[in-house]
């Protein structure tokens, strides 16, 4: 499933682009989840409160108090780098400062459905093609797209109800998922993931530091590590940083 946000301050333009997205989903069974905004003021304040970011943003630049690429610029700036933006728009004067928020699309208006359908359906083909840096988790009756750089750490978690039971820990919120600690540390190795206890699994981007047998993680998290582990952690990590700074 890929979230995402339509931004526009017109309500009718809103709909007609999500229409468009729905009819599209039915013929490609490429899932959306879509959420509306009615200004950039809207859209940044859902970023703002940390909740779930988005694989792709559908602007308007001509909007209220700050246009599009105003509130694709200041998106940016905080750091969030993947969202891939399409503007569409009335005016093609702003193309060119569209350039400087990483734009995928610029689309004029009024915008054909099949036109949109292209470039969503380049879009798909664009994450597919990044599949190494994704994942696809079934979190309760969804399934939900996951970047590799958000993901924080798993951790094996009890539950009477719930076999192998996991909770993925990413920058934005925990998901409830099933599987085996093990098959994740084997399958991510080569992503910068580290097992560091039997039951829980990290992303070696998010570590802060190592202290007394702890991991500390960016979100604030302290981890523990096995005993049978903490020599491997420490040279695995040695490893990371010599390759990171090289």
């Amino acid at each position: 499933m890929y979230r995402v946000a339509i931004c526009d301050d017109d309500e009718i333009q809103r709909e007609r682009v999500k229409s468009i997205l729905i009819a599209l989903s039915i013929k490609t069974n490429v899932e959306f989840e879509i959420e509306l905004f009615s200004s950039g003021e809207q859209l940044l304040s859902h970023y703002e409160r940390n909740e779930a970011p988005f694989h792709i943003l559908i602007l308007d630049v001509e909007m209220g108090e700050i246009n599009g690429i105003q509130t694709a610029r200041k998106l940016r700036s905080l750091n969030h780098l993947d969202e891939q933006i399409v503007f569409l728009t009335s005016y093609p004067e702003y193309m060119i400062e569209s350039f400087d928020v990483i734009t995928f699309q610029y689309l004029i208006k009024p915008i054909a459905p099949e036109i949109l359908e292209e470039k969503i359906i380049k879009l798909y083909q664009y994450f597919q093609a990044q599949d190494k840096k994704f994942m696809v988790i079934k979190s309760g009756y969804e399934e939900v797209v996951l970047r590799y750089d958000d993901i924080i750490g798993i951790e094996a978690a009890k539950s009477l109800t719930i076999k192998s039971k996991l909770n993925i820990i990413t920058t934005s919120q925990t998901y409830e998922s099933k599987g085996i600690i093990a098959d994740y540390a084997t399958a991510l190795r080569d992503s910068n993931f580290l097992q560091i206890h039997r039951s829980i699994l990290i992303n070696l981007l998010h570590v802060k530091k190592f202290a007394s047998g702890v991991v500390l993680m960016s979100n604030g998290m302290e981890l523990p590590i096995g005993r049978s582990k903490v020599k491997e952690v420490k040279d695995f990590y040695t490893k990371y940083m010599i390759m990171k700074v090289n």
